[in-house]
């Protein structure tokens, strides 16, 4: 990874319940937070460990502070509002689907200021991410419809109204569709009824 505390400053910065959900759901290149009260206010470059609150509180995303600019209201952030310039954090490194225990960290509110050692420690515990490779994801729906286009746009409806909140994506690795497997809200989930009963 590269080393980005060139800085003698840096953060944690918890990431709310609701929040850490959408993150997780959909991928982000920005993290923009809002609504954060706090005498503490990191500056553009410095290093930043996004957290999620816990027993001990649990690291879900390295990153580095943006310049603060203007923008939209994001559905995604219940706090946001059209005034404050929010809080953004370029991500470096995720690890949404396996949350790092952090043992002694003490949250101070929203944004907590966090020793440059132990920004280093975090990134180093979690390593260099992983190779990256290439996935088949697919979401297949029966439509009853009177043309091709009409089905198409049954099936937008479909994936706008539900969303990945209720229809399953079907993800393998590139080369071997056997190994399919069924997501549901960024998690496995299956989709077997007989598996069920």
């Amino acid at each position: 990874m590269t080393d980005m505390t060139d800085t003698d400053r840096a953060w944690a910065v918890l990431l709310p319940a609701d929040r850490y959900d959408a993150e997780r759901l959909v991928h982000h290149d920005t993290l923009e937070l809002t609504g954060l009260e706090t005498a503490h206010r990191p500056v553009p470059g410095d290093p930043v460990a996004v957290v999620v609150d816990g027993e001990p509180p649990a690291l879900v995303a390295l990153g580095r502070v943006e310049a603060g600019v203007e923008s939209e209201q994001d559905p995604d952030d219940p706090g946001a509002d059209d005034v404050e310039t929010p809080l953004a954090v370029s991500y470096a490194r995720r690890v949404f689907d396996e949350p790092l225990p952090v043992d002694g960290l003490v949250l101070d509110g929203p944004v907590t200021p966090l020793a440059v050692d132990r920004w280093r420690g975090l990134a180093d515990r979690l390593g260099p991410p992983p190779p990256r490779r290439t996935w088949l994801v697919s979401l297949d729906l029966p439509i009853e419809a009177a043309s091709q286009a009409e089905a198409v746009r049954i099936f937008w409806s479909y994936v706008h109204e539900l969303g990945p909140r209720e229809l399953p994506a079907y993800v393998s690795p590139s080369g071997d569709e056997l190994a399919m497997q069924a997501f549901v809200l960024g998690a496995e989930a299956n989709q077997d009824p007989e598996e069920d009963d």
